[in-house]
Order: C-alpha cells, then sequence, then structure tokens
C-alpha cells in the first residue's frame, strides 16, 4: 500500500503524505517509502523541485507510536535510524525542497518539515516536539535541524517544554501572521538564516 502519493506537476514533484486518518504519523513504511522516493527524485533530472504536503488535517503528526509501543530496544534503534536516512534522503536532495504545512506537524514531522529547504506554514500550522512528554527525545536528527531552522533559544522551548506553536497566536503579535510562522520556521525570522 502506498503511504506517499507522488504527482508530477511540469518540473515539480508534488509528494503527499497519505495517512489522513493516522494524521499522516510515520511508521516505518512511511519512512522506507519516503526514502525511496527522494532517492529516486535525486536521480530524475526532469525534477527541478519537490513539494511534501500531507493528506487532510495534518502535515504529519510524528512517528506513529502505536507502532513504537512494540518495538524492543534493538526494533526502536532500527526505527530511529530509518528516520534518520529517510530526513537525510530529503535533506541531500539537490533540487530544493518546499514543506507546505497545515496542521499538525508534531515531532517526526516537525522534523520532517526542518528537512526541507523551505517551510511554508498556513495559520492553522502547529509546530512543537511533544515526544518528550512521553520521555522521548527527538529521534530522527530533529534537535540539530531544528537549532539550525530557528535558533537554540526556540528549539530548547520546544523540545524541553514539548509545547506546539499555532502559527496564528504567538507570531501574531510581531507581524502577519502566517507570514511570520512560515519565515520563523523556516528560519529566517528577522533575516536570519
Amino acid at each position: 500500500m502506498n503511504r506517499i502519493r507522488s504527482e508530477r506537476r511540469g518540473p515539480v514533484e508534488l509528494l503527499t503524505l497519505d495517512r489522513p486518518k493516522a494524521l499522516n504519523a510515520l511508521d516505518r513504511a512511511t519512512l522506507e517509502e519516503l526514502r525511496d522516493q527522494c532517492e529516486r527524485l535525486g536521480a530524475d533530472t526532469a525534477v527541478h523541485a519537490v513539494v511534501l504536503t500531507g493528506e487532510g488535517r495534518a502535515f504529519a503528526a510524528g512517528a506513529d507510536i502505536a507502532e513504537m509501543r512494540g518495538l524492543d530496544a534493538q526494533q526502536a534503534e532500527a526505527f530511529s535510524r530509518l528516520g534518520h536516512a529517510a530526513m537525510d534522503a530529503l535533506e541531500s536532495l539537490a533540487v530544493p525542497t518546499i514543506a507546505a504545512v497545515h496542521g499538525y506537524a508534531l515531532g517526526g514531522g516537525c522534523e520532517l518539515a526542518c528537512g526541507c529547504d523551505w517551510i511554508y506554514a498556513s495559520e492553522k500550522a502547529r509546530f512543537g516536539q511533544p515526544e518528550v512528554k512521553l520521555g522521548l527525545i527527538p529521534g530522527m536528527g530533529g534537535t540539530g535541524r531544528l537549532v539550525r531552522r530557528v535558533g537554540s533559544a526556540w528549539a530548547k522551548e520546544r523540545v524541553l517544554g514539548g509545547g506546539a506553536d499555532r502559527c496564528g497566536n504567538r507570531a501574531s503579535h510581531r507581524s502577519r501572521q502566517s507570514t511570520v510562522c512560515a519565515r520563523r520556521a523556516a528560519g529566517i525570522h528577522a533575516g536570519r538564516r
């Protein structure tokens, strides 16, 4: 069963996470498919950009906790390594990658968005690392990616606090809501990179 829909729109490849009932949670099959799709796209010279989004009301609500509950220590490590491989494959694409985020981008979903070159977020997008409330740390390279995107203070707030930001809330007092949040999430708020 395909968990990621792929659609070519001219020179742009649209990848859509397609597990809306699970809020596009990242299970092993989805991560394997993402890694494989990125490897395929990396070899395709007709692709000039990749847009990644989620079907339904979430971009990606993080790792599939239901699947993770049944993993022993070795399997959990293998899952984390697979997550790293998928994120690294996305991050290493030679073409621009864009995360089109609406709804939840939590945990692994936030890490996935941070693996893209740009993040465009709707006003209802929510970014966060709530896995810390389960005693887990971001396991797919998310701490490093998040710091590079938004700076250490905001990353620490997400990783240590486990909260989630809604683009329409905290960003609203600074400027236009969706623009500020998209820029902040993409790591270009106030001209920082």
